[in-house]
């Protein structure tokens, strides 16, 4: 590993005025910037440490929203949520993801920073404009099982791996920015990702001076929830296709529809085409049909991911079958279809 220096964040305020050398990087729970520097994709001159950063450690809540500090690890932030119905379908997708061990000291903040797992991102001997912008995509012609469909260009096809992220995305969350002058903007986390286009490694709107520190989730009626997520194997692995949704009936018309997708898209996936289909609708297999066909409208394959919108089509429609059962099974009920 090359050098470092290190600076520690123990308060928010320590943040306003923070000298940094070009290239620092901030670490939180480490548990993906340390394996990228062992690697050396990254190689910061400067990591500025934020696991003592006191401020952001809590979760709170007031009668609109719940505020989830950046520094909230993914197993309190999930056990919190496995109490809190309206944001079953949060507890459901961290449980999904990673190890314990991992989720002990994954942060949320961090959860959405975290790089792609493609597998020529972590290889240095090759071509990734994501790493090394103007160096090509070795992903476009070789094997590219595990990236997306949706968003893709002919510069990066890479996804986003986080679980959390995609129901974040789906209960409509904000993400809180603080900057260096003290200045807070909260981004809908669905205007937060950059798809790559001619800039992969841009990958969000953070700018240079600016940290996360919380994560900003309206209160609202979700209906019965569930996160499915398809992998190749049941646990440990990152996701092929996983839709996180809710769904609020009245008779059998879509009332309410809160949906995201993971593992098909270089960011988590909003599904805006499908929404609009079915939202005042009634519900149906041909209806369905319909919504999905909008969504992969503009979706595109390369060779070894052919199989991918099948995949998504399937486990879409099996996931808000399921909810649609349960709800004229059960009536109105919000929270989880199976229990965590």
């Amino acid at each position: 590993m090359n050098p470092f220096s290190v600076q520690h964040i123990k308060r928010t305020q320590d943040i306003t005025g923070l000298s940094t050398e070009d290239g620092a990087k901030y670490i939180a729970g480490g548990t993906n910037l340390i394996d990228l520097m062992k690697l050396q994709v990254e190689t910061p001159p400067q990591l500025i440490n934020l696991s003592q950063w006191e401020d952001e450690q809590s979760i709170t809540e007031n009668d609109d929203h719940f505020r989830i500090g950046a520094m909230v690890t993914n197993t309190a932030l999930a056990n919190y949520a496995y109490h809190k119905p309206s944001l079953s379908l949060l507890s459901q997708a961290l449980l999904s993801g990673a190890t314990v061990q991992l989720r002990n000291r994954a942060t949320t903040g961090g959860n959405l920073l975290q790089r792609t797992r493609c597998y020529y991102f972590y290889d240095t001997t090759k071509a990734c404009n994501k790493r090394q912008p103007g160096s090509g995509c070795t992903a476009l012609t070789s094997m590219n099982r595990i990236h997306a469909i949706l968003g893709t260009s002919n510069d990066c096809i890479a996804t986003h791996p986080s679980d959390m992220a995609v129901a974040m995305m789906a209960l409509d969350a904000q993400v809180e920015l603080t900057s260096k002058t003290g200045e807070v903007r909260n981004i809908p986390l669905r205007d937060f990702y950059c798809v790559p286009s001619s800039t992969p490694h841009i990958e969000n709107v953070l700018k240079y001076d600016e940290v996360i520190t919380a994560v900003i989730i309206p209160k609202q009626r979700h209906g019965t929830q569930y996160y499915r997520k398809v992998r190749d194997r049941s646990s440990y692995a990152f996701a092929l296709v996983s839709v996180g949704a809710g769904l609020v009936l009245k008779n059998d018309t879509i009332e309410k529809l809160t949906l995201a997708f993971g593992g098909v898209g270089t960011k988590p996936w909003y599904p805006a085409s499908a929404i609009k289909v079915l939202t005042g609708a009634t519900f149906s297999d041909d209806v369905l049909d319909l919504a999905i066909d909008a969504e992969l409208a503009d979706s595109k394959v390369y060779g070894s991911n052919n199989f991918k919108p099948d995949l998504l089509r399937n486990t879409f429609k099996s996931v808000l079958n399921s909810l649609y059962e349960h709800q004229r099974e059960s009536g109105d009920h919000e929270g989880a279809l199976y229990e965590n």
